[in-house]
């Protein structure tokens, strides 16, 4: 049927409207159901920026029938680059109950910071450069008119980062966990907390966000140890809201 011949094109067109032109499948080869590009992050439309993650991504997309519903959409999505075995990825969407579920594999992967300076600002002023380590464990979001929540938890490692802004190298590693906030039920959905935390490093990173009405808001602080001050003052000035020796870090 034409169905099953939707060109992939198709697929990166979808994927460029939904993000505003930031995230894109460029050269893309093959059908909606089964292809693959070259992941581009840019700036969105007017950006000069543009970063290429190495070589290409693969995908296969499959749908399961439900009955009267929506029938499931399972996909299997490998970047050789950045994985050594494919994240599976499960989308049930009801627009009659105008909710949505979205539910990963437990995974890990690790992605080149550097990609994300293709996003332009700020990215494009800090270049990071480093190991972005992606973990997930028993992953779920689950979506309705106001509210995400989520079951399990997905960490990032940011792991010896750098930047142009510092001649010190590296800066540190960090961690950032998705999840719920302490004490809460492991087995109840609750809306997605995020903590920011620093593991090793002269540059001191920590937050927290969560989602509130429907937006997400993150504070959080930076500063240096003393011996390296100097070293971070360029950085800190623009990474946030300078107090002191502090910067304040805020979003949403």
């Amino acid at each position: 049927s034409l169905l099953m011949h939707w060109p992939a094109q198709w697929l990166g067109t979808s994927l460029s409207h939904a993000t505003q032109g930031q995230v894109q499948l460029q050269e893309a080869q093959g059908s909606v159901w089964q292809g693959s590009a070259k992941l581009v992050l840019t700036g969105g439309e007017g950006s000069r920026d543009a970063m290429a993650l190495p070589g290409r991504i693969q995908w296969q997309l499959q749908l399961s029938p439900q009955g009267l519903r929506l029938p499931l959409l399972n996909l299997q999505l490998l970047a050789p680059c950045c994985m050594t075995q494919p994240a599976l990825i499960q989308i049930n969407a009801q627009p009659s109950h105008a909710s949505w579920q979205l539910q990963i594999n437990d995974h890990r992967s690790q992605w080149p910071a550097h990609l994300l300076s293709g996003l332009g600002a700020p990215w494009n002023t800090l270049q990071p450069e480093g190991n972005l380590n992606l973990v997930t464990e028993q992953l779920q979001l689950q979506g309705r008119p106001g509210r995400v929540d989520m079951q399990g938890r997905m960490v990032l490692t940011a792991e010896n980062m750098s930047s142009k802004l510092s001649t010190l190298r590296p800066m540190g590693t960090y961690q950032v966990s998705l999840g719920k906030l302490a004490g809460n039920d492991a087995a109840s959905a609750m809306p997605p907390a995020l903590a920011l935390t620093t593991l090793t490093g002269s540059l001191l990173l920590s937050g927290q966000g969560q989602w509130q009405n429907n937006r997400f808001q993150f504070r959080g602080e930076a500063s240096a140890v003393p011996e390296h001050a100097a070293a971070l003052s360029n950085l800190l000035n623009i990474i946030g809201r300078r107090q002191g020796a502090r910067s304040l870090l805020s979003l949403g």
